[in-house]
């Protein structure tokens, strides 16, 4: 098997200024003593470093690639806010939409991160490789087309998705976001769409404020192609691997794609400070563990895998190193220092089964067939 890894430094080169968490510094907003923006280099940096002294890296298939181009950029986003993205960044940075600071050159670098993707699908549906990771940043999943939103500056995987549509006639996709924030952008790309069926799983009412519900489901040809999984804050491992046997994968199946790409944001850890999950690097290799199996069964075993969120710095390595281990069929020696902890601060059994009711209700108002 073949594990295509996609990653460039200048990707962490991407500033969002002078930040506090989320803030800009400023008021009685203190300049923070270290750190800084939440969106900061160092959970990816750290993530790749440890894929490297893991002995990981070896075993992968690690390339850049171009950036994307303005004709890929066109096939989601308006000219206008492309144009306007293009002039911030050339002017110094600012920021051209809600939560979304950056800095000169960012707009280089985001169509660099959209270049990764694009190359993780591509090479993937035509068979160069088996499966990919593309270590993507700025992420894309909040970006609407006509503005960014939530640090996200460009689609990401919309962008490779119909890359991919034009140039290899990939056909239709399933896109499963994990991301403890809801997908938005791109359930606003493929709303009205009926190739691509879009899943989030996220905290409910989280980020952005009053969006993912489970009534938003599509409209026109798109209607029943959007799935939104909003799980109760404070749920944890069994509630993420209820949410996949009983509602994700009997819809991916439902759906046959000819390919699964995988929104990979890693911010549902249980110490990150911008979501109140309790999930573990154990929670992500299982979900990639049943997407990959899913995959060999009805598309080929391809998939590709997209960074997006995830601000415990120190933790987020863990859950990718746990996800590129999936993928790539190697166990490396490593042993996640915060597995116990997170495992032993799971919610009680009450809260689960309540959580799993809600799932049911779901499913049964989906008229899915329950899970194999």
């Amino acid at each position: 098997m073949t594990t295509g890894f996609y990653f460039d430094e200048h990707c962490l080169w991407h500033t969002t200024g002078e930040h506090a968490l989320i803030m800009p510094v400023g008021g009685y907003v203190q300049p923070p003593s270290a750190g800084g923006h939440a969106e900061s280099p160092e959970s990816k940096r750290r993530f790749k470093n440890l894929l490297d002294v893991s002995g990981l890296t070896a075993r992968l298939k690690v390339q850049s690639a171009e950036p994307a181009t303005r004709a890929d950029l066109e096939r989601v986003h308006t000219t206008q806010y492309l144009d306007t993205f293009k002039a911030t960044s050339d002017a110094g940075g600012g920021n051209a939409g809600i939560y979304s600071p950056f800095g000169v050159g960012s707009y280089e670098i985001a169509a660099l991160s959209a270049g990764l993707a694009k190359a993780a699908v591509a090479d993937v549906f035509t068979g160069k490789i088996q499966n990919a990771y593309a270590l993507s940043r700025p992420p894309g999943h909040h970006c609407l087309p006509e503005q960014s939103m939530g640090f996200c500056l460009l689609s990401n995987i919309p962008v490779a998705i119909e890359s991919a549509r034009a140039s290899h006639g990939l056909g239709r996709v399933v896109v499963l976001d994990w991301d403890v924030h809801h997908g938005n952008g791109t359930q606003a790309v493929y709303y009205g769409r009926d190739d691509t069926l879009t899943i989030s799983i996220h905290q409910e009412s989280c980020f952005p404020p009053g969006q993912g519900a489970t009534g938003e489901t599509g409209e026109g040809r798109g209607q029943g192609a959007n799935l939104n999984i909003p799980l109760l804050p404070g749920v944890g491992h069994d509630s993420y691997l209820d949410a996949m046997s009983l509602l994700v994968l009997p819809s991916i199946k439902a759906f046959a794609p000819d390919m699964i790409v995988v929104a990979s944001g890693l911010d549902a850890n249980a110490f990150d400070p911008l979501a109140r999950m309790q999930a573990s690097s154990e929670t992500f290799r299982e979900m990639m563990r049943q997407v990959m199996a899913l995959a060999e069964e009805i598309c080929g075993g391809r998939v590709a895998v997209v960074h997006e969120g995830g601000y415990a710095e120190v933790v987020v390595p863990f859950c990718g190193l746990a996800i590129v281990e999936e993928l790539s069929g190697h166990r490396t020696d490593v042993i996640d220092p915060f597995a116990e902890l997170v495992s032993s601060q799971q919610p009680a059994e009450d809260m689960i089964a309540f959580q799993k009711e809600r799932l049911l209700r779901q499913r049964a108002d989906m008229k899915l067939a329950g899970p194999d």
